[in-house]
């Protein structure tokens, strides 16, 4: 667990500094939301809504891939919004 998140869930990923954007932050779905934490100021921000039946997340450089159940949702965190 890193700051109350359980790092083995396949809903939380952790962005790895140096691979694009949002190095040092975890990345992850509650509920129906995909949220960034930042460990620095340790607030959560919303980044998208509406994710229905979240399975998994990954995060390679900029894109964070969220497979759902029926699809599967690309957001570009250069640009903040889905690709």
């Amino acid at each position: 667990m890193s700051h109350g998140f359980n790092l083995d869930s396949p809903l939380v990923c952790e962005g790895i500094i140096g691979d694009g954007c949002g190095g040092g932050r975890l990345f992850l779905v509650e509920e129906d939301t995909l949220l960034v934490y930042d460990p620095m100021t340790k607030e959560k921000h919303k980044l998208l809504t509406n994710i229905l039946n979240a399975q998994e997340i990954s995060k390679s450089a900029c894109l964070i891939t969220v497979v759902c159940k029926d699809e599967t949702i690309k957001f570009d965190l250069s640009e903040l919004k889905s690709v």
